[in-house]
């Protein structure tokens, strides 16, 4: 299936322009578009077999909902999105075509594929499935199915919660007394790691992680625990308890880390 002709809208940055020049390696055709720039929606829908969204989550469905009635029922409509419930179902309603949400569980700094993690969810069609898998799995990827509710929810935890934490530990860093300058000579380097996290959420794009956050529906539950474990321990540490704090972090990594798993 060498032959096929591929899009990609938002192909000239970000995932986009990995995953197209992915595609340009393993041999196809590929053709990008950008906000201004290569074919119009309509010249993409008629050339290519397979069209693949890969924009901001804020605009996604607008993009699906544009494109999707463009594509005939035996071509592939898919998307790259860290989400998955409200593209697939934008795809499923705005096209006739067979559809795939897909994540990539990396970022475009990557070299290859080769042990990355993919989620593909595959929700109509089973035409061009396997040829996505072979793809996938030719590059070297770790696939693993899902349907795109259990995807938000897993995404909200290995996402969502860590990108939460990471943002409440800058917006705190940013309301102390102490500017980061001044902490120069006092950091060890697990502190510097995890400010360097802060800066590349807070500086690089603020909006793409603030949307994982803002867009998942599962995230008002992990927030909610969030707001239950600090409460839990807020008075062992004001009362420097750390002899029942030690046993609450005892009792979570016997949750965490079953014995004999």
């Amino acid at each position: 299936m060498k032959d096929i002709r591929i899009g990609v809208i938002g192909g000239t940055r970000g995932m986009g322009k990995w995953f197209a020049a992915f595609l340009k390696d393993q041999g196809y055709v590929v053709h990008v578009s950008g906000r201004n720039s290569g074919l119009t929606m309509g010249e993409m829908a008629a050339r290519c077999q397979v069209v693949v969204v890969s924009v901001p989550i804020g605009v996604t469905a607008g993009i699906i909902a544009q494109v999707g009635p463009l594509m005939g029922e035996e071509s592939l409509l898919m998307d790259l999105t860290s989400l998955k419930s409200e593209p697939v179902r934008a795809m499923l309603k705005f096209s006739r075509s067979e559809v795939i949400g897909c994540h990539p569980l990396f970022g475009p700094q990557v070299p290859s594929l080769t042990g990355q993690n993919v989620i593909i969810c595959p929700a109509r069609g089973n035409r061009w499935l396997p040829w996505l898998r072979d793809l996938l799995t030719g590059g070297g990827a770790r696939i693993t199915e899902a349907g795109p509710e259990k995807h938000d929810e897993i995404m909200s935890i290995v996402q969502g919660l860590n990108h939460f934490n990471t943002i409440m530990m800058g917006l705190a860093l940013s309301w102390t007394s102490a500017p980061l300058a001044q902490l120069d000579g006092f950091t060890t380097p697990f502190f510097d790691a995890k400010v360097g996290m802060v800066r590349k959420i807070f500086s690089e794009n603020p909006r793409l992680y603030t949307e994982i956050i803002c867009n998942n529906p599962d995230l008002a539950r992990i927030i909610e625990i969030y707001r239950q474990v600090l409460e839990e321990i807020k008075p062992h540490i004001v009362h420097g308890d750390a002899e029942e704090l030690t046993a609450i972090l005892a009792q979570a990594a016997h949750r965490l880390w079953p014995p004999g798993d």
